[in-house]
């Protein structure tokens, strides 16, 4: 195969973050990748301390609806106030950072 014939790759050398950007993707899939996180999290501490849904919605002052938003990892609608409820909820502290 000749250079003439041979097509170069646009992402060659480029990372995944570029190319997400470069498709005006990457703010989505981060608030989908850290909603999953979030989710994960609070359902793994549940099933830890035997927490069911019914329980964390009465631990939290809330509905279970709610808390099966809260725990939907597609569903990106999330308050700080929830997460201060679950984390108190759980026994745990909530902690967030801002990083470059």
């Amino acid at each position: 195969m000749n250079k003439q014939n041979m097509k170069l790759n646009p992402h060659s050398g480029s990372n995944f973050d570029e190319f997400l950007l470069d498709n005006g993707i990457l703010k989505d899939v981060e608030v989908v990748a850290t909603k999953r996180v979030i989710s994960y999290l609070i359902e793994k501490l549940m099933k830890e301390k035997s927490i069911t849904v019914t329980e964390m919605a009465r631990r939290m002052n809330t509905s279970r609806s709610s808390v099966s938003r809260l725990l939907d990892p597609e569903n990106k609608s999330i308050t700080l106030n929830t997460l201060g409820q679950a984390s108190k909820a759980l026994g745990k502290k909530l902690r967030i950072t801002l990083e470059n």
